[in-house]
């Protein structure tokens, strides 16, 4: 199926496929599935025509006439047709109405459907499909018609969809003359036979043309496993070859950093933090690079897993590296990490302990001094634990033994970054992925499938529950004022409180004009990708909600209207990620001491931050963010013994889809439970994204969160394969369907990984 559309469609309608649908082959096309399904219905008389359902008529036109309209810019084709019982008016506009016009000629005789609709007191079918009948057309096509499902494609304004019909069927006319010679079928047939799956050339025959729903059924299922089958064996090829690499085994030793940090803990670690601690120190211990998830809920001690295993890996003389998406994370990350260890943070300086190390920070805006400094202790191997952004990748960045790379945030990195901190081990180093977002057990296998994974989902001893509630403020603006007097209260007793907004309000453009909630301002210098967990795609998801009303509400703008009313009085700081970062850091350091009472602040605190102190967060806006990163935000208050509250404020109107989010955050604190609603809100690209190749997703028909068993059986099947025959070399037609998938490009992300 590689052949190119232009031998079989000609250069016209190939080049057009190719500029505006990406379609550029036969297999290309074929697997371009239509989006939905629309039923033609019964045939119905045109006397008995009921108003906004979906009908199919049998009729004669009768008349035709091309309308200018808009000062004779726009056109419009009403054609007048009947069945002796009835007339009914069909509707065209734009740039097929002459089309239309040429085919739809009186006395011409054809089938229509559409949805009924009145204008002017007519009933009327706008753009309806219809096929025209010959005079010695079959008898039965007006019933044959009637029942078949009409495919709906993803079309382009230069290439509609019953163009991409046609387009299909000549297509498949083709490779039907031929037996579909040559056309690989990627699954083994006792996988076929075991699940009682038609061959790929019926099952594409089925998807685009289907007879009744149970062919579509079928065709889905087949087409599900393809996808699921062929990602599987990728990632199990992978995990096999990255299972054979060299690494340095790190077995943690008696007596050394890791116990002394143990001993000064002020806490015990939960049972699940031991449990995955011993997860990871049996993957350091061993002779191959550990390819590890850690993820959990929020505030459950991720961080604290992960400096243990690094102090483990600095026992054996090796050096850890964190790599944070933002400066803000990154210093936050050191200053926490750098509190926790104390003394055994000054390894080698003026009282520090015996058994410490070094623990520097290197960030892009660091000044020249401290980071020629910052790069001797890499390259001298005095410092044994490094926190960074971006900056830890370059050039000249050098370690004296890279044993252990976490990264913070996965989903924020390329995955070129990560193969560049991962390439500067001499031998390639342990991986440690951490994820502040709960995954869905399935996303998980698929996305980050060549990955062991670890879940905590206990958390701390002495963590307060946090109260959420939304604040409806344009139905119930005393709801809001109250809200202020909460804050005010919590600040009376002793503690803080956060304000989230979506905006800085410093932006150039004009306000409003860039999507509400969107990670430009969060940078912070990282270089990451940008956040695609639940992150600013909350902004806009109900149709158009930035539109209308207002622009959303901005950093600058809050914090001076909260110092000037509710909240006068009250010592107020503004943190985005477009300050200057000693300015951020400055920020944080006062909030973090309690010199300031309330934090206006964008995303920019949405993980990492540590304040025990801060017991309440006001979410401004908070229908335009996603709702894990509600979940993440509402994750900064609650970290102390004190009660935490959130509370979400919003002026959609009750009953919309946004309050509807709103009010599933309010309700669970359950980040998994979040994670599915989220992830069933937002496309499955967004879901694989740059982390499962760096490209577009391969995915079209399979939906991690409802193939949950085709998931599960693929990956249980692709194992078992992968490890009878690594090559594939008994199994040429899977080993091609993995070439089309990992072209030379897409090969050598997953390799990077």
């Amino acid at each position: 199926m590689a052949e190119p559309l232009r031998r079989t469609l000609g250069g016209t309608t190939a080049k057009v496929m190719a500029e505006h649908l990406g379609l550029h082959t036969v297999g290309d096309l074929l697997h371009h599935y239509p989006r939905r399904y629309a039923e033609r219905g019964e045939l119905t008389r045109l006397s008995d025509l009921p108003p906004d359902e979906h009908v199919t008529v049998v009729a004669q036109v009768a008349d035709a006439r091309v309308h200018t309209f808009n000062q004779g810019r726009g056109k419009r084709l009403e054609v007048t047709v009947t069945d002796g019982s009835g007339r009914l008016q069909l509707v065209f506009f734009g740039r097929s109405v002459h089309h239309h016009h040429r085919e739809l000629l009186p006395g011409r005789r054809g089938m229509f459907a559409g949805k009924v609709g009145v204008f002017n007191r007519k009933l009327q079918l706008s753009h309806p499909a219809y096929e025209l009948l010959g005079a010695d057309s079959d008898p039965d096509a007006a019933d044959a018609f009637a029942g078949r499902l009409i495919p709906l494609y993803p079309a382009c304004r230069q290439l509609e969809s019953w163009k991409l019909a046609k387009a299909v069927t000549t297509v498949l006319d083709s490779l039907g003359a031929t037996g579909w010679a040559g056309v690989a079928d990627p699954l083994p047939p006792a996988l076929r036979e075991e699940y009682g799956l038609p061959a790929l050339p019926e099952a594409l025959e089925k998807v685009h043309q289907p007879r009744h729903r149970a062919d579509l059924e079928q065709a889905r299922t087949r087409l599900k496993w393809d996808e699921a089958f062929v990602l599987q064996v990728a990632l199990a090829r992978r995990r096999l070859a990255e299972g054979q690499l060299p690494a340095v085994p790190r077995k943690p030793r008696e007596g050394g950093l890791l116990d002394a940090f143990d001993a000064r803990l002020p806490f015990t670690l939960t049972e699940g933090q031991r449990t995955v601690s011993r997860e990871i120190f049996d993957d350091l211990a061993t002779e191959h690079p550990m390819h590890r998830l850690l993820q959990g809920e929020v505030g459950s001690g991720k961080t604290l897993v992960a400096l243990r295993a690094m102090l483990a890996v600095v026992d054996t003389g090796g050096q850890a590296a964190l790599l944070a998406p933002t400066e803000v994370l990154a210093q936050q990350h050191h200053r926490s990490v750098t509190e926790m260890m104390g003394e055994l943070a000054e390894g080698g300086m003026l009282g520090g302990s015996d058994q410490g190390t070094k623990v520097v920070l290197l960030t892009g805006s660091m000044g020249t001094a401290a980071r020629r400094r910052a790069l001797l202790d890499l390259a001298t191997g005095e410092a044994g634990v490094v926190i960074g952004t971006h900056a830890l990748i370059e050039d000249k960045v050098r370690f004296h033994d890279l044993g252990l790379v976490v990264v913070d945030e996965q989903h924020r990195f390329g995955v070129e970054q990560r193969d560049a901190l991962r390439s500067k081990g001499k031998q390639p180093p342990h991986l440690l992925v951490m994820t502040a977002t709960p995954i869905p057990r399935t996303v998980a296998m698929t996305v980050f499938g060549d990955l062991e994974t670890s879940v905590l989902d206990q958390l701390p001893a002495g963590r307060s529950p946090i109260a959420s509630h939304v604040v409806p403020a344009a139905e119930k603006p005393h709801f809001l004022a109250r809200a202020w007097e909460r804050v005010r209260e919590e600040v009376a007793a002793g503690h803080q409180a956060y304000v989230v907004c979506p905006r800085i309000g410093d932006e150039e453009e004009p306000a409003g004009s860039r999507k509400a909630g969107s990670r430009k301002d969060d940078g912070g210098g990282s270089g990451g990708n940008g956040g695609n967990g639940g992150g600013a795609g909350g902004a806009g998801e109900d149709g158009g909600a930035d539109g209308e009303r207002r622009p959303p509400l901005a950093v600058l703008d809050v914090a001076g209207q909260l110092a000037d009313g509710p909240l006068a009085g009250l010592r107020v700081a503004a943190l985005h990620g477009r300050m200057q970062p000693d300015a951020k850091d400055e920020v944080m350091r006062r909030f973090a001491a309690g010199e300031v009472d309330v934090l206006v602040a964008t995303t920019v605190i949405e993980v990492g931050v540590n304040v025990p102190n801060a017991t309440v967060m006001v979410i401004m806006d908070a229908d335009r963010f996603g709702v894990s990163q509600l979940h993440q935000l509402r994750g900064r208050v609650g970290r102390g013994t004190a009660p935490g509250l959130c509370l979400l404020v919003s002026e959609a109107p009750e009953g919309s889809p946004a309050r509807a989010r709103l009010a599933a955050v309010a309700t669970t604190l359950d980040g998994f439970e979040l994670s599915r609603i989220d992830l069933e809100q937002r496309r499955e690209g967004d879901v694989l994204g740059q982390a499962q190749s760096g490209t577009r997703s391969s995915l079209r028909m399979l939906a991690v969160i409802d193939d949950e068993e085709v998931i599960e059986a693929a990956r249980a099947r692709a194992t078992e394969v992968v490890a009878a025959d690594p090559e594939l070399e008994g199994l040429p037609e899977l080993r091609a369907a993995l070439d089309a998938l990992l072209d030379a490009e897409r090969e050598e992300y997953l390799d990077k990984g």
